[in-house]
């Protein structure tokens, strides 16, 4: 299902439930302190996913750590994500030469419980919303707004390696074509000599859930032509 929302290039394993046993390495493991077993479980399959999802990039399996804000160290060379939530499991990576970052997030196709929305969206968000809901009442708009929003950050941050809030940055959606765009309401990262404003993204609802991924192609600065000097005179 995920592998639609990502181009050639971007290796995607995805899970459904944790039937598949998943041992984890002790460093791994001691990751999850006292977690419960359905804790354990998820992340365990969560990192089947990823080293699978390596293993299609050739590389052979290993530890996946995680830096300060919980996201996966990735093998140098490599950039990617993962995410998790009831039901699904899921990992995408890419070579850091052909992308820069990747996001993705998958949750539960439901509405968000009371007054969440106002704490990630601002008033022209919502209005969009509003006019999405009407439009397209089948879609979750609220829940799908919140797992955009935690893709634009799962790539915004290995860039950066700084918090984004919810409102630093705002979506709008596209429901013909299943795309959003996220434009940056702070300074974006630099990639390849460019400062990024924003991120543009896919979407699908299936089998119960949102999904939502991003993929920023390699950016290479531009060359520059250098005039010939002047010889009159030499």
């Amino acid at each position: 299902m995920i592998k639609g929302l990502f181009p050639t290039g971007v290796a995607a394993v995805e899970a459904f439930d944790d039937a598949t046993p998943a041992p984890l390495y002790p460093e791994e493991s001691a990751l999850l302190g006292n977690a419960v077993a359905k804790r354990r479980d998820e992340f365990a399959t969560a990192r089947r996913c990823a080293r699978q999802a390596l293993g299609l990039l050739g590389h052979s399996p290993g530890p996946i750590m995680a830096g300060p804000r919980r996201e996966p160290l990735w093998p140098a060379g490599v950039t990617g994500a993962i995410t998790h939530c009831a039901g699904y499991r899921a990992a995408v990576v890419a070579r850091a030469g052909e992308f820069s970052t990747l996001g993705v997030d998958a949750e539960p196709h439901g509405p968000l419980p009371d007054g969440i929305l106002e704490t990630i969206a601002g008033p022209a968000e919502r209005q969009h919303l509003a006019l999405l809901r009407r439009r397209h009442p089948a879609v979750h708009w609220d829940r799908l707004v919140f797992s955009a929003k935690e893709t634009v950050f799962k790539a915004w941050y290995p860039l950066t390696e700084r918090w984004l809030d919810f409102d630093e940055a705002t979506v709008t959606f596209d429901a013909g074509r299943a795309t959003f765009a996220a434009r940056l309401l702070v300074p974006g990262p630099v990639v390849g000599g460019i400062e990024l404003g924003g991120f543009s993204g896919r979407w699908l609802v299936g089998r119960g859930l949102l999904v939502t991924g991003i993929a920023v192609a390699a950016l290479r600065p531009a060359v520059t032509m250098h005039p010939l000097p002047d010889l009159i005179g030499y």
